[in-house]
């Protein structure tokens, strides 16, 4: 199983980037998928799930209204939306998998995922 995270980069305060998390040895449609960050000198911190199997959406209150999370079941994708980025939203952002059943109890909770992407970075700077 490898996730592969991508489309971080700098964008300055106002901006929208996408992430992108390539799933591969897996079935996207089987897993429930998540979105953390890790700023430097913090801790990580839960941004959005998704599981597909009940097509439930779940956001954490600091992005909301402005993050989307969504899938590509055909691609094997899963994506992050982020709109109206911030200077706060700076951080390495990490891309999960894990029992779709777990993920819908506890979303926010890092252990509720098995499998890791390796991250990517986003920079929100003028």
């Amino acid at each position: 199983v490898q996730l592969q995270a991508s489309g971080g980069g700098l964008v300055q305060p106002g901006g929208s980037l996408r992430l992108s998390c390539e799933a591969s040895g897996l079935r996207w449609d089987h897993y429930g998928w998540g979105w953390f960050r890790q700023a430097p000198g913090k801790e990580r911190e839960w941004v959005s799930s998704l599981t597909p199997t009940d097509g439930m959406t779940y956001v954490a209150d600091s992005v909301k209204g402005r993050f989307t999370i969504s899938g590509e079941k055909a691609k094997n994708m899963v994506y992050l939306q982020m709109n109206n980025l911030k200077s706060e939203d700076t951080a390495t952002y990490y891309c999960a998998a894990g029992d779709p059943m777990g993920v819908a109890a506890v979303a926010a909770v890092s252990q509720a995922y098995d499998y890791w992407g390796q991250g990517t970075q986003v920079t929100v700077s003028s």
